[in-house]
């Protein structure tokens, strides 16, 4: 017998947001868009358009009360994901949300807990960059000891500087860049070296951009990372990459390398003119990972089909927190953290 999509209300509706809404409107088979909450009315306008007849809600606390969900899909700004993650557990519902999880180690140690008092409710955070099959296929290649024992991972996430206005206005809101685009980093280097950093340094500036130092960050920052089974890490987060979007990873070991995306090609074509040879670039997350975007979405809902825990489960998304905000601290403060310790 053939099940009924599952009802999931997507809330925030920035790009990503509506991507996720989308997903879940047309991409995917086995949902089924429910409802769209936001609280700006321009949003809500643009939902009405593409999505009619379907609920629109400026208030959570109304969305959760009227709409008849199986689940929501958080897109909401960052210090929210906490409070509304544990709304919806204790509405039944189950969730995902994008990263990060919280924006306090305190908070997100609160959907924690509440996330254990739920066993049923299937909770997961979006670190898409698990379901991207380039590092899919690293993982198993790992597994497989192709490249022997891990040495060094080393990861770069740059945004185009043609982006910066976006990244200026959300300063009042951030948590750092460490939280806001390092955290993918610091996920795939748990993940890939199945191992948690012991210690952590780092360093960076406002190089382009003085208002970063406003918020005591950076536009330019860098972590260095021991990880308890002796790995080390590299991070490098920017907003100023005047090529465009890119992530790139590499994992040195003892006997091999394994690199993603140290070129970030839009796809194959090159261009052969007077100017030479190129290639053009990725200009946005939302290009370069659009798969692995929708691949975590279909995750979730399977998750919940089959009445089973997703991989990327609220403990990762509270790992991800404590040592982006340790890696935070360290910059601001100059100083080698020890994880575990203040």
């Amino acid at each position: 017998m053939t099940q009924p999509p599952l009802r999931i209300g997507a809330v925030g509706l920035g790009r990503l947001g509506r991507f996720h809404a989308e997903t879940l409107a047309h991409r995917l088979p086995q949902t089924t868009l429910a409802a769209i909450c936001s609280v700006e009315g321009s949003d809500l306008q643009w939902a009405r358009e593409t999505f009619p007849g379907t609920p629109g809600f400026s208030s959570f606390d109304a969305m959760l009360e009227n709409a008849g969900m199986d689940a929501v899909a958080l897109s909401s700004p960052s210090p929210l994901h906490c409070p509304q993650i544990i709304q919806a557990l204790r509405a039944g519902l189950h969730v995902f949300s994008e990263k990060p999880l919280g924006t306090t180690v305190e908070s997100c140690q609160e959907v924690v807990e509440e996330s254990a008092r739920h066993p049923r409710s299937v909770l997961m955070i979006g670190f898409m960059r698990r379901f991207d099959p380039s590092y899919i296929d690293v993982k198993q290649r790992m597994a497989a000891g192709e490249i022997g024992r891990p040495i060094l991972f080393r990861s770069y996430s740059v945004d185009p500087a043609s982006a910066i206005d976006g990244a200026l206005a959300y300063l009042p809101h951030s948590a750092g860049q460490f939280l806001d685009m390092a955290v993918h980093d610091i996920d795939l280097a748990r993940w890939l070296l199945q191992s948690e950093p012991a210690t952590i340094t780092a360093a960076g500036g406002c190089y382009a951009h003085p208002e970063f130092a406003d918020y005591g960050d950076g536009d330019n920052v860098a972590a260095f990372l021991q990880f308890q089974n002796e790995a080390m890490g590299f991070l490098f987060a920017g907003r100023t990459a005047a090529h465009g979007y890119q992530v790139e990873t590499e994992i040195i070991g003892t006997t091999g390398s394994l690199r993603i995306g140290a070129v970030p090609q839009r796809n194959l074509v090159e261009i052969l003119d007077g100017d030479g040879v190129r290639r053009l670039c990725s200009q946005s997350f939302l290009e370069r990972f659009e798969k692995a975007y929708v691949d975590e979405l279909a995750a979730f809902a399977q998750c919940i089909r089959d009445e089973r825990p997703p991989e990327v489960t609220a403990v990762d998304g509270l790992r991800a927190t404590e040592i982006a905000l340790a890696a935070h601290r360290a910059f601001q403060e100059k100083r080698m953290i020890t994880l575990g310790t203040s």
